[in-house]
């Protein structure tokens, strides 16, 4: 498994953003989120709660530091983007930690647009909602359409967790928001599980044209996970359920 060992790291060339430089909010020797997903590349959560999150200043330094030299170098990124060890909005200082970025961005370098990946676990929170609306790209997880599956897939930490829940927050955003989600098949703890089945995808299909997102990201294993009984979905596969989508009048991009 892969945990970033520094606050800013890359730049790498994402999949679905380009040039990438991210931003770990999260500890570097823990994994720490409000999903224990079955695929992560980080691995399975740290038990311990005690590991130390980096603090507002040392993001600020430490990003303006990389943007400096990125300028030097004459290497700007397409994008910055919150994601490493765990879920971002985790961060008690998370919406001022945005603003600052903000800041910085448009300083060093104002073409780059910022996103966040977030497992929707906290867009109810007051300030992780109105942190989300002020970056370009808020990327917000659905990975089934059904309770069952996504605990199988995500293994939500908070018992409330819900689609119809997460169907309701994801309105809020009136359209301006990225839905991500990942396509997998297999077993886990006896379970067998496969959202990409006709009756998987017409209920997330469903969800979308309630919730009606300017993106959609489908994408499938890339890294090591740690169930390792996880298949990955073939690209032809994915792309059929991504012009199902597009059918309906959604904006997708396949990531296999």
């Amino acid at each position: 498994m892969i945990l970033f060992d520094q606050i800013i790291f890359g730049p790498v060339i994402s999949r679905r953003l380009g040039l990438s430089l991210g931003v770990n909010l999260l500890p570097i020797d823990a994994k720490i989120c409000s999903f224990n997903c079955i695929y992560c590349e980080c691995g399975f959560n740290t038990t311990m709660r005690e590991w130390p999150m980096p603090k507002r200043p040392q993001v600020r330094e430490c990003l303006e530091a990389k943007l400096r030299a990125m300028t030097l170098e004459g290497r700007l990124p397409d994008v910055i983007t919150f994601a490493g060890n765990g879920e971002p909005t985790l961060h008690p200082d998370f919406e001022a930690i945005i603003d600052d970025t903000l800041e910085l961005r448009d300083r060093f370098c104002p073409d780059a647009k910022v996103s966040v990946l977030t497992n929707s676990t906290r867009i109810h929170k007051v300030s992780v909602y109105r942190a989300l609306r002020k970056v370009e790209n808020p990327i917000l997880k659905l990975d089934s359409a059904f309770d069952e599956t996504l605990r199988i897939l995500d293994q939500p930490v908070g018992r409330l967790f819900s689609v119809a829940w997460l169907t309701e927050q994801m309105k809020r955003f009136e359209g301006d928001f990225i839905i991500q989600t990942m396509f997998l098949r297999g077993e886990h703890e006896g379970k067998a599980f496969d959202n990409t089945t006709d009756v998987e995808v017409e209920a997330w299909l469903d969800v979308l044209d309630q919730v009606k997102p300017r993106q959609v990201m489908i994408y499938s294993l890339d890294r090591e996970a740690p169930v390792k009984s996880l298949q990955k979905i073939p690209v032809i596969e994915l792309n059929r359920i991504a012009e199902k989508a597009r059918v309906r009048g959604f904006n997708v991009s396949v990531a296999g």
